[in-house]
């Protein structure tokens, strides 16, 4: 699989990469860096104190969804597959502490409940560098370069996404992939989710890049 870079124009149909000073983007870098755990396979934290409390997210935080209350946590860890994709009903913003890959595909690359894997795209982000992955585009956990490093990235929504999924959803729109709160999940046949109960909704091979970062 070709790794494109977010300065392509091609990144342009999944996302952009947000213009934003300096001086708001490195203490949250710093935070991620020094203050959150690296784990051996990947973990995710829907808020992080030590960035939620931060003046420089305070401040930003506005710009980001037009005011609306905003969670700053992290996806960090070591990985290299595919495994789900999922989306939300708002963007997601991302900024890594090392340089990391996205795989994405889009929402209408869908048909008939399912997205063949052949429609994925990965995209190198640079460390430091914020990213606005769009509402119409799958994605899932971040895939590492270095992993002696592995990756520590953002992860900024609305607040409350991927909280607990409601308990009473009327059949209709995707009920079928809703996972959790602003979380709807196409599972892989190979993934965790998947044994958890999650809706495969994945066809094709189950995307692996580590040959791809040698």
């Amino acid at each position: 699989m070709q790794i494109h870079e977010v300065t392509e124009a091609l990144f342009s149909s999944y996302g952009r990469v947000v213009r934003c000073p300096k001086r708001l983007v490195a203490p949250i870098v710093e935070a991620l860096a020094t203050k959150t755990p690296l784990p051996e396979a990947t973990d995710y934290v829907a808020e992080e104190p030590a960035v939620q409390e931060l003046a420089e997210a305070k401040e930003l935080a506005p710009a980001l969804f037009g005011g609306l209350p905003v969670e700053f946590g992290w996806c960090n860890g070591h990985n290299t597959r595919l495994n789900c994709l999922e989306y939300h009903r708002s963007s997601e913003f991302n900024l890594g502490t090392e340089d990391f890959v996205l795989l994405l595909a889009r929402q209408d690359q869908i048909a008939d409940g399912v997205l063949d894997t052949s429609d994925v795209v990965a995209f190198r982000v640079p460390a430091g560098v914020l990213v606005e992955v769009y509402a119409t585009t799958l994605h899932y956990a971040p895939c590492h370069v270095d992993p002696s490093r592995g990756f520590k990235v953002l992860v900024a929504l609305p607040k409350g996404t991927n909280g607990p999924k409601p308990s009473k959803v009327v059949d209709a729109l995707d009920a079928e992939l809703l996972w959790a709160n602003n979380k709807w999940l196409l599972a892989h046949s190979e993934s965790a989710e998947a044994a958890q109960g999650a809706k495969v909704a994945l066809a094709g091979e189950n995307v692996d890049i580590a040959d791809c970062l040698a």
